[in-house]
């Protein structure tokens, strides 16, 4: 007969991008694995999510936080969980994630983040081979020509007109799961606005068309700025709301906006290990 625990969770959500967040900072849980993580994650028959966010004891920061997709499969970052982290611990702190370490400050309904200092070499995004990341002589279905960008994750980015009228829906998944990118990527569509402003929608690898991503914006932001496009500091406009990006001269990248949580609850482990 199987042991049963009853476990706590906070749905929470910076700009429309959900989080199922488990703190086991001070009580330990089971091992999660791909299947757990998206049973939880799955929205028709778990508690449903984005990611679902793991949050434990570090030893080389206040707290390490994990991040699972949808799908089950673990990343290095998320920039809105970070900000929707900082609002739960309610204190500035470290967090160690497998991208790196990022510092978090919540500051009224949301958050600062040091998301750390961007790469560009192709072996960092990573590439299947050598290329130059500022401006990819690769093209899908009409969109070329990305720059490519690691922000704890790895990012494409194409430049167009009008982000509504690229199927992404279709065309992410393509571009998502190509040989190209060994580790698969997060593909992004934006519009220049103008030089303090940027329209941003993401197809984020392993969770689908999401309302934010965090790192999309930051990616998206450092790559126009690295072409000349925009200034130091943008506005990012993704579906779910605004965030605000700078690049700072000590080549740091620091995302600001909302976080919420939306509600708390607690489910049986043995229904979804």
């Amino acid at each position: 007969m199987r042991r049963r625990m009853r476990v706590d969770f906070i749905k929470m959500h910076g700009l429309g991008n959900d989080f199922v967040v488990l703190d086991a900072r001070t009580r330990q849980l089971p091992d999660i694995d791909q299947a757990t993580a998206s049973a939880i994650a799955d929205r028709r028959t778990g508690i449903g999510c984005d990611q679902l966010i793991l949050l434990t004891a570090s030893e080389a920061a206040d707290f390490r936080m994990r991040i699972f997709n949808n799908d089950g499969s673990e990343v290095g970052a998320c920039g809105n969980a970070s900000r929707a982290v900082a609002l739960l611990h309610g204190a500035p702190a470290r967090v160690e994630t497998d991208g790196g370490l990022i510092a978090v400050e919540p500051s009224g309904s949301g958050a600062s983040v040091d998301m750390g200092e961007p790469r560009f070499d192709w072996d960092a995004i990573p590439l299947a081979y050598a290329m130059d990341t500022a401006a990819l002589p690769v093209g899908w279905e009409g969109l070329d020509q990305p720059g490519a960008v690691n922000v704890g994750n790895p990012h494409v980015i194409f430049f167009v007109g009008d982000v509504d009228a690229v199927p992404l829906d279709t065309i992410g998944p393509e571009i998502e799961n190509d040989p190209l990118f060994p580790e698969k990527v997060n593909v992004n569509v934006a519009s220049v606005i103008d030089r303090e402003h940027i329209r941003l929608r993401v197809w984020e690898r392993g969770a689908g068309l999401t309302r934010a991503c965090g790192t999309g914006a930051c990616a998206t932001a450092v790559h126009a700025m690295r072409r000349g496009l925009v200034e130091r500091e943008v506005t990012v406009s993704l579906p779910g709301g605004d965030l605000t990006i700078a690049w700072r001269s000590d080549n740091r990248i620091v995302m600001t906006g909302p976080a919420s949580e939306a509600y708390r609850g607690s489910f049986e482990w043995s229904d979804y290990a």
